[in-house]
């Protein structure tokens, strides 16, 4: 699948989870919820990667980074910014989650000495900015209580535990781990981890049997989970951590499409230009600079003299 795919899918289904999430909510309190989640996940995709003969046995040494990697990225960063949402309310969550691009930005230059171009830092800022133009109207009355901290206290914790499991994926598929089977253990011990919360938090495991449960449970389950997971995961690895997390940024944008739609929501002046500015960092994000741009051409030109073909014709093919 080409990375444009990958990222396009990603943004969309991400997206639209949000909905799915507030049919969560309810009953069934959101750390048993996570729960069932994951460990659905964890069956699908442990299923799909026996059924598609992958590897599925490590090295017990690797299952320590495995674990480490669930409890980042399925775990504490799900609990913590569920936990958040206790205090603060979801766009100020969303206006802090995503922050997690510029952690993923220091941590890809400490993990991995990942050269970070500035486009990548004028683009983040542009989304950022947006996101919090969006946003301006549920934000700007917002006092900054003690709650109000506490609740940002959360969301950056939990931020910085999911840019862990970002880099985590990486260093898996750096020591040649593929990404589902690595996934499926994650989100196994990330299950695990939710599992011995909701015991220690005294929450009771309960079910909701409607439809509207179920269904939002099956969509986190089989799309939030196992196929964006597994579409992100495999940017991070194609195109580096500090662009693949801009779809983070990206997600508000589908979500207010989808509530014009579902929920009625009215457009003002703050979601257009607020929207524009999220898509124009998009494009500065992810655009290639006009260096990597000569280089290519510079590559084309030498390949098509080697092999004695004419360059026009080579490009062409490109």
């Amino acid at each position: 699948m080409s990375n444009s795919f990958l990222y396009v899918v990603t943004v969309l289904i991400w997206g639209s989870t949000w909905i799915a999430i507030n049919y969560q909510l309810g009953d069934v309190a959101p750390e048993v919820s996570i729960f069932y989640r994951f460990a659905l996940s964890a069956v699908i995709m442990f299923a799909f990667c026996y059924l598609k003969k992958m590897p599925l046995r490590f090295a017990p040494k690797l299952h320590f980074q495995l674990f480490a990697f669930g409890l980042a990225l399925f775990g504490c960063n799900y609990y913590l910014l569920y936990n958040a949402q206790g205090y603060i309310n979801s766009a100020l969550t969303c206006i802090a989650f995503s922050l997690i691009m510029f952690a993923n930005i220091i941590n890809a230059k400490w993990w991995f000495k990942t050269h970070i171009s500035s486009q990548v830092y004028y683009g983040g800022a542009l989304g950022l900015i947006g996101i919090i133009t969006l946003f301006w109207p549920q934000i700007n009355t917002v006092e900054l209580s003690q709650t109000t901290l506490t609740g940002l206290a959360f969301c950056i914790a939990g931020v910085l535990f999911a840019s862990t499991g970002n880099m985590l994926s990486m260093k898996n598929q750096k020591m040649n781990m593929p990404v589902l089977p690595a996934t499926a253990w994650g989100m196994l011990y990330g299950s695990i981890f939710m599992f011995v919360m909701a015991l220690i938090s005294g929450k009771e495991f309960n079910f909701a049997y409607t439809v509207e449960y179920i269904s939002s449970l099956l969509y986190l389950s089989l799309f939030g989970s196992v196929i964006a997971f597994g579409c992100y995961l495999t940017l991070l690895d194609r195109i580096g951590a500090h662009k693949a997390s801009y779809s983070t940024i990206m997600f508000p944008a589908v979500a207010v499409i989808i509530s014009t739609f579902v929920e009625g929501f009215i457009w003002d002046g703050y979601t257009v230009i607020g929207l524009l500015l999220m898509l124009l960092g998009n494009l500065v994000v992810l655009s290639k600079t006009k260096a990597k741009k000569q280089i290519q051409t510079e590559t084309i030109v030498t390949q098509s003299i080697v092999t004695q073909t004419p360059a026009v014709t080579t490009a062409q093919k490109a």
